[in-house]
């Protein structure tokens, strides 16, 4: 089993998304870690506000025909298939780690650049698995969080509902 973490973000109908998305995450792989979930404005473009979480996964699925089915999840759910990177969309799923692979690995860099750029992503991920230690430079997650400055981007921690239990509660 390799323990991946991906992230989760939608724009569009935000709440619907993020559900439809964790509903399909789990069929996928079972069961799921969840950070809380987290409004953020758009980042690359203006935009409305995302939702945006963690989720850790344990999988036996290689890592090429997990992306397709992350992609496949994504279509499903509206996501156009040439969609621009910087864009609105109704449910992103981004690969962030697969395992302790480093580089470029069937097309997806690793571990994915966002984590050390984004507090959407960081800080989620630090709460998640504050121990786990970020691949490429060996540093825990509560330590990158520690050290990033949170200033710069405005995070908001919401009420968040998925399966009748909360995952997620405002600051």
């Amino acid at each position: 089993m390799t323990q991946v973490f991906l992230g989760l973000g939608s724009n569009i109908e935000r709440q619907r998304y993020l559900v439809a998305g964790l509903d399909a995450l789990q069929a996928l792989f079972g069961a799921l870690e969840l950070s809380p979930v987290y409004d953020s404005a758009a980042i690359g473009f203006d935009g409305q506000p995302f939702l945006n979480m963690v989720v850790a996964v344990d999988t036996t699925l290689p890592l090429a025909t997990m992306a397709a089915r992350l992609r496949q999840i994504e279509t499903e759910h509206g996501r156009p298939l040439n969609a621009t990177r910087f864009s609105a969309r109704r449910l992103d799923i981004d690969i962030l780690t697969y395992g302790d692979l480093v580089g470029e690995h069937d097309g997806i860099s690793l571990p994915r650049g966002e984590i050390l750029d984004n507090a959407f992503v960081l800080r989620p991920l630090a709460e998640l698995a504050p121990t786990a230690l970020h691949p490429g430079n060996g540093l825990s997650y509560a330590t990158l969080w520690r050290g990033y400055q949170q200033q710069s981007q405005t995070l908001v921690r919401v009420d968040f509902a998925w399966q009748g239990r909360w995952i997620s509660r405002a600051e």
